[in-house]
Order: structure tokens, then C-alpha cells, then sequence
């Protein structure tokens, strides 16, 4: 039984239960126990992984129709790290990311579905350099606690793929050996603990 109470078996729901339907409400995502983090592939033999360390976010969620839960993120792009300050620096150059001219990246959600279990898909617009295309991540609800603060949180991880070129971001050099430096290929990866609004 997933966030939302709802398994699918050809198609047929039931009902949310109390547990689940009580996770209805909003929430605002904690920075400190959540990864926003990518992975592109290097001189086509290794993955290079990185992260955003500022942002914030909000999620409101609908313990009895998934479809109306929603998503919001504002990414400081200032804040990015792949564990090279070097390569930190290129990335926030005008080769990629501008972050002097485009400070933040968004994501504002426009569609939300449950897939069965605890597996959940969420799709909507994604802005980058001022750019703004369609994404599609998929959800594992982690699941949900009152931390010892009294907090009420939940988890989710996701992923997703995107082509950096579709946001117009296509610094690249050749290889000797033939291929690219960077790949165009990206993939997302998200781990997310929200705090319940009081």
C-alpha cells in the first residue's frame, strides 16, 4: 500500500486508509537531509557525479487523490559541486550554466499519477538558462515518521533522464580517440525528506 493508499491490480483502487489519508496537507523540503544530485558521463569511460547544495522546496501531497499532490523547486545554481573547484567553475561559466545571468533552475510539477505500490510519477516543466521543457521523474515513497523533534516527515527517491542540449547547454570538446568529452545524457537523482507544515 503506497502514500496515497492505492494499489494497482488491473486497475482497480482502494480506498486510502486512515494511516495514509493522514499524510494529506503541505510540506516544506528539508535541505539538510536532502540530495539533489546529477551524474554525466566523462571522456566517455566514467561518470562524474555532483550536487546542489541550496535550494528549497515545497511539496503538497493528497492522501486521496494522488492527482491533485504537487511539487515546487527553486535550485541556487551558485551552489553547485562535483568535488573540483575547478570544474565548478566551468560549470557555472558561460560554457554551461551562466549562473551570473540565471541564478536558480525551477521545477514546477503539472501532473501527478500513482503507478501501483509505493511507485509514483510526476511531470512538469523544468527551466534552466531560461528554458523551460517538460520532465518526467519517478517516485519510491520512502515512507513516514515523527522525528524526534515532533516533526512529521516523509521520503521519497526519484530519477529521471534529460539531454542537457534540449536547455541549451552544449559546451563540448572532442576526443582523440573519438566521442565527446561530456555527455549529453544526464541523469537525475533525488532524495527528498519533507517536513509537514504546522
Amino acid at each position: 500500500m503506497g502514500i496515497f493508499g492505492r494499489k494497482n491490480d488491473d486497475a482497480a483502487t482502494t480506498a486510502p486508509s486512515a494511516g495514509t489519508a493522514a499524510l494529506t496537507g503541505d510540506y516544506t523540503i528539508d535541505p539538510s537531509h536532502t540530495t539533489l544530485g546529477f551524474v554525466a558521463r566523462h571522456a566517455m569511460v566514467t561518470n562524474v557525479k555532483g550536487s546542489f547544495e541550496q535550494f528549497e522546496g515545497t511539496l503538497h501531497l493528497d492522501g486521496s487523490d494522488p492527482a491533485k499532490s504537487t511539487a515546487s523547486l527553486d535550485i541556487v545554481m551558485d551552489s553547485i559541486t562535483t568535488g573540483s573547484a575547478d570544474r565548478d567553475g566551468h560549470l557555472k561559466s558561460a560554457d554551461f550554466f551562466k549562473t551570473d545571468e540565471f541564478p536558480k533552475m525551477t521545477f514546477r510539477s503539472t501532473k501527478a499519477e500513482a503507478l501501483g505500490g509505493d511507485d509514483y510519477r510526476i511531470t512538469g516543466d523544468l527551466t534552466i538558462l531560461g528554458v523551460t521543457k517538460p520532465v518526467t521523474i519517478d517516485l519510491e515513497f520512502n515512507g513516514a515518521a515523527k522525528d524526534p523533534f515532533g516533526n512529521e516527515r516523509v521520503g521519497f527517491e526519484g530519477k529521471a533522464e534529460i539531454k542537457r542540449s534540449d536547455w541549451g547547454v552544449t559546451w563540448n570538446a572532442a576526443l582523440e580517440t573519438g566521442g565527446v568529452l561530456v555527455s549529453d545524457k544526464i541523469k537525475l537523482n533525488f532524495d527528498i525528506s519533507a517536513i509537514k507544515n504546522a
